[in-house]
């Protein structure tokens, strides 16, 4: 199993980024996917998740009309747009896939999910 992240980098503050997660060795059609950050001294948090058929969509408060998740069955890669960027989404971002069943009221807590990516940075400079 893998799920290889990228597209990060430095951008400036009000500037977008889109990142990849590719994902292999697992069926990812049976899997929610999801997106979760951790900024330096902090814990890692939930940003973004996407059903298996990607009918879902759920985000945190902080990302909230700012972000968005999709994915792309065909290539087995799930994506997160990022728009006006602030200083505080300077993270590490991690892909993860969660098992199909899981429900909305469980989709931001990392336990719920089987498989994660090494990260890719993303640093906001003003």
């Amino acid at each position: 199993v893998q799920l290889q992240a990228s597209g990060g980098g430095l951008v400036q503050a009000g500037g977008s980024l889109r990142l990849s997660c590719a994902a292999s060795g697992f069926t990812f059609t049976t899997y929610s996917m999801g997106w979760f950050r951790q900024a330096p001294g902090n814990q890692r948090e939930f940003v973004a998740d996407i059903s298996w058929d990607g009918d879902r969509t759920y985000y945190s408060d902080s990302v909230k009309g700012r972000f968005t998740i999709s994915r792309d069955d065909a290539k087995n890669t799930v994506y997160l747009q990022m728009n006006s960027l602030t200083l505080e989404d300077t993270a590490i971002y991690y892909c993860a896939a969660a098992p199909a069943t899981i429900i909305l009221s469980q989709v931001m807590f990392s336990t719920n999910y089987h498989y994660w990516g090494q990260g890719t940075l993303v640093t906001v400079s003003s």
